[in-house]
């Protein structure tokens, strides 16, 4: 029997999937293990492998089609086996054969995730989910007879005269534009309420707004030098958090001017030790990077390592630092996170901050080298700024901004001289962090950065 293959939900905010590219087309044989297809999820691409062997027989969703989670995306089975359209029916997201189990599992670099479908949370026998999904019914929903409420076929068909029959899209359509199923009359078998059924339900403007909400169609007559664009999944993601972000946190950033002679110079004298230790170049970056980590671990400044949860109702505080790192490509931004920089040498650090930051620019990253963050930096000084206001990585407290070293005449000892001056931004949370922390934590980050010896010790 067929087995579906499925969109798998790669984080708590995932609501759509891009699939980039079918590693696998109709007719090939699959082995166990093979990669099946590449998609994106929010800023993070990800291979899906096979976690049965036999024939991919059908592709529903092809390369570029954004879909949903746990929305069917092709089939596989037994050679010579056939999924008509009728069954795979792309429109509804409905299809006639019972669940049985997904075929997706996540790898990336080696390691897998296995995606478990939702409905595997309920105890039921298979004839009861069969049943189910051929009414359309939500065993969620239904009260199972058998053993530690285990839903029997039976348990099914005696529920099925309480429930509206209907599939999961035209379920979600009508919830979210509150439409009563039960004034709807399905044209699917056995009365079951059709995608097609809620959209004519609904006004014809929203209907019509809702059948074409996945094709972008150009305005006529469009002036000579203009292009529209569907957006990315990466810029969708990243359009989400900084908005979210932006209208959630009333926030200040204060600015400091670092002398960065000393730390030139220790960067001048680890270079070679480092790259024959880790086969990396250390940066300037590395060495604010481990600077603002040293910093965090203070006591006093507990509260800019530190994340609002509960609606905003209680602090989290971390005894840990685990440090986003923004990096720019050429389409986006993503937020590789160095887990556990506290208990780092610079060595360690070196090597763990260029394995995450060359895998986010190769689109390689795992969601987890993208969650977890305690606190953020970003660095725009190689292209030249003087000064800006970094957005904060929710649900951080605080993001760090690093800008241009530019040379600059100081009064030092009592006379006017050259010194290479770096200005940093510190964007904070005011909801958790006040004015003065910010400052103390800057000027102790300061000490620490013009006086970096605590750096090796």
């Amino acid at each position: 029997m067929a087995i579906e293959i499925i969109m798998p939900k790669l984080g708590v905010d995932m609501q759509e999937g891009e699939i980039i590219e079918w590693k696998k087309q109709e007719g090939d044989v699959v082995n166990e293990g093979d990669i099946l297809l590449e998609i994106m999820s929010d800023k993070t691409n990800m291979e899906l492998e096979a976690e049965d062997s036999g024939v991919l027989i059908k592709i529903v969703h092809g390369n570029g089609d954004n879909v949903p989670v746990t929305e069917v995306i092709g089939y596989l089975g037994s050679e010579g086996e056939v999924i008509s359209d009728s069954v795979a029916d792309t429109e509804n997201g409905e299809v006639s054969i019972p669940p049985q189990k997904s075929v997706a599992k996540t790898q990336a670099r080696g390691v897998t995730i296995i995606e478990q479908t939702p409905s595997k949370k309920v105890r039921a026998t298979p004839a009861a989910r069969a049943t189910a999904h051929k009414l359309g019914l939500d065993l969620e929903t239904i009260s199972g007879s058998g053993a530690y409420g285990r839903i029997h076929k039976d348990d099914v068909e005696n529920f099925k005269g309480t429930q509206v029959k209907v599939t999961p899209l035209a379920r979600k359509i009508a919830l979210d534009h509150g439409l009563d199923l039960t004034a709807v009359t399905g044209t699917g078998i056995n009365g079951k309420i059709m995608k097609s059924d809620v959209l004519s339900a609904i006004s014809p403007i929203v209907a019509k707004d809702i059948s074409k909400s996945n094709v972008i169609e150009a305005p006529q007559n469009l002036p000579d030098g203009v292009e529209i664009i569907k957006m990315s999944a990466m810029r969708k993601a990243i359009s989400k958090g900084m908005t979210d972000s932006y209208f959630t946190a009333p926030t200040f950033t204060i600015n400091y001017d670092i002398d960065m002679t000393n730390l030139i110079a220790l960067r001048k004298q680890m270079i070679e030790p480092i790259m024959n230790k880790t086969g990396n170049k250390v940066t300037l970056t590395d060495l604010i990077g481990l600077a603002v980590v040293k910093t965090l671990m203070k006591p006093e400044h507990r509260y800019m390592n530190a994340s609002l949860i509960n609606d905003a109702q209680e602090i989290e505080l971390h005894e840990f630092v685990n440090l986003g790192i923004a990096v720019g490509l050429d389409d986006g931004l993503v937020v590789p996170v160095v887990h556990g920089a506290d208990k780092m040498t610079l060595s360690e650090f070196v090597e763990a901050s260029k394995t995450v930051i060359k895998k986010a620019q190769i689109g390689k990253l795992k969601a987890a080298e993208m969650s977890g963050s305690t606190f953020s930096i970003t660095n725009l000084g190689m292209f030249g700024a003087k000064s800006f206001n970094p957005i904060i990585n929710q649900p951080n407290s605080a993001i760090l901004g690093v800008a241009a070293t530019v040379p600059t005449p100081v009064v030092y000892d009592g006379e006017v001289v050259i010194r290479p001056i770096m200005a940093m931004c510190l964007t904070i949370d005011h909801r958790i962090v006040d004015g003065m922390s910010g400052a103390k934590f800057m000027l102790d980050l300061k000490n620490v950065m013009e006086n970096p010896i605590e750096l090796l010790i």
